[in-house]
């Protein structure tokens, strides 16, 4: 198989929860158990952190991988989903898996995992950690998929356990209150791993409660006026900074070579020791265009916080989302006084245009689109030069602008 055939292969044979969500959610461990113990568990023969929570876990990510890729680490990062490229979800200081282990991995294996059948992302986290141990990397930084509990990459044993914040999202696999959903992603808490939460975290006594029953020390994550400042655009970065700088603490002796200097170059170097693209991310500047994954009302609020702070004349909103989203409580919280360019993104879990013009007020100005490339070229011709474009609402709009305007 070529590469493309490959990665079609992993796509539209394997359930993929971005595309088809619930069909696609195993909701336990046993298949990704059974296919490491294949693999002889790769797992098991590197270091890791590891990291969840509703918004913030990408970037927490992307900034332990700098940090300690300028610390002269070779360092694995595993996180999805990807914008452009499956192998973007899977690193080595920066650069993406080669085309050719993905197809022999996927040629070698495909006969012995089908009677496993596996779900597209169980596929891609053995694949992270068997290209991760076979290129012997110092540490690798590991993200969850969904939840933490029942996520496919909770087989690790992490020097550190990583929460960086909990809001509503993903109801019906993890739970419809914030308790719920903080014992899902409390489920990454290993027997006396430390613990480090995200600054100003949501339901404390729940993480305290199973920090206490697995004997693990917990540390929450405060900014401070001194830490070195991180080329991630947003102010809500500054949160994300001192949960990086807290796990930084507690691995430094493990990694000497960390230095202030290495955090400080780490920080400033993101996007290029990573590839990381899409928080905040301005695209052009006239008229300026940002783009912004944040899909969920916690991360909206964190959106309107940074238009606010943004000078322009005319705002213009390409905006689309999918079905398993608080669609109505995304809308109230988005300014009232701009144009809304609707799309729906190329993926079967979706939402209509018509279901997100139901969300809006009558007088708000919108106008729907058959897709994210129709709706960008409008907004695009309708800005002036001191206008401002966000392109959000779902990863997936984000992605298709990328890949037809950007990449």
């Amino acid at each position: 198989m070529t590469y493309k055939e490959t990665v079609d292969f992993l796509f539209e044979q394997l359930p993929q929860f971005q595309n088809i969500g619930s069909k696609a959610y195993n909701g336990k461990l046993d298949n990704i158990i059974d296919i490491c113990e294949l693999l002889d568990n790769p797992q098991n023969k590197f270091k890791t952190i590891h990291v969840a929570g509703t918004n913030g876990k990408g970037s927490v990510c992307n900034m332990l991988a700098s940090i300690l890729t300028e610390s002269g680490y070779t360092v694995g990062l595993f996180t999805s989903p990807h914008l452009l490229d499956f192998r973007e979800r899977i690193r080595i200081n920066g650069e993406v898996i080669p085309e050719n282990y993905v197809i022999d991995f996927v040629k070698k294996n495909n006969a012995i995992f089908n009677k496993i059948k596996p779900s597209f992302f169980e596929w891609s986290t053995a694949l992270a950690f068997d290209y991760f141990e076979s290129n012997k990397v110092d540490i690798a930084i590991i993200e969850t998929g969904l939840g933490g509990r029942l996520d496919s990459t909770n087989i690790i044993s992490p020097l550190v356990s990583v929460i960086t914040s909990i809001g509503i999202d993903h109801t019906q696999y993890l739970g419809n209150t914030l308790e719920a959903i903080a014992s899902e992603k409390g489920g990454i808490i290993k027997p006396y791993i430390p613990v480090v939460l995200g600054e100003g975290i949501e339901v404390l006594s729940v993480f305290e409660k199973i920090a206490s029953k697995n004997n693990s020390p917990l540390h929450i994550a405060s900014q401070n006026n001194n830490q070195p400042l991180s080329s991630l655009k947003g102010d809500f970065q500054k949160n994300n900074v001192a949960t990086a700088l807290t796990v930084i603490d507690l691995i430094q002796e493990t990694f000497p070579t960390i230095t202030s200097r290495s955090i400080s170059k780490g920080l400033r170097s993101i996007k290029t020791n990573t590839g990381l693209r899409g928080r905040w991310e301005t695209l052009q500047n006239s008229p300026k265009v940002i783009a912004d994954i944040g899909h969920n009302v916690h991360a909206i609020k964190q959106t309107v916080k940074e238009l606010e702070l943004e000078t322009y004349n005319n705002l213009h909103i390409i905006l689309g989302m999918v079905a398993d989203k608080e669609v109505d409580k995304v809308i109230n919280l988005l300014p009232k006084n701009a144009t809304y360019y609707l799309c729906t993104p190329n993926i079967p879990r979706a939402l209509s245009t018509k279901q997100l013009e139901n969300s809006f007020a009558e007088k708000q100005t919108k106008i729907s689109f058959s897709s994210c490339s129709e709706a960008y070229k409008a907004a695009m011709k309708s800005a002036n030069s001191n206008d401002l474009i966000l392109v959000g609402g779902s990863t997936f709009v984000v992605s298709e602008i990328l890949h037809d305007f950007f990449s």
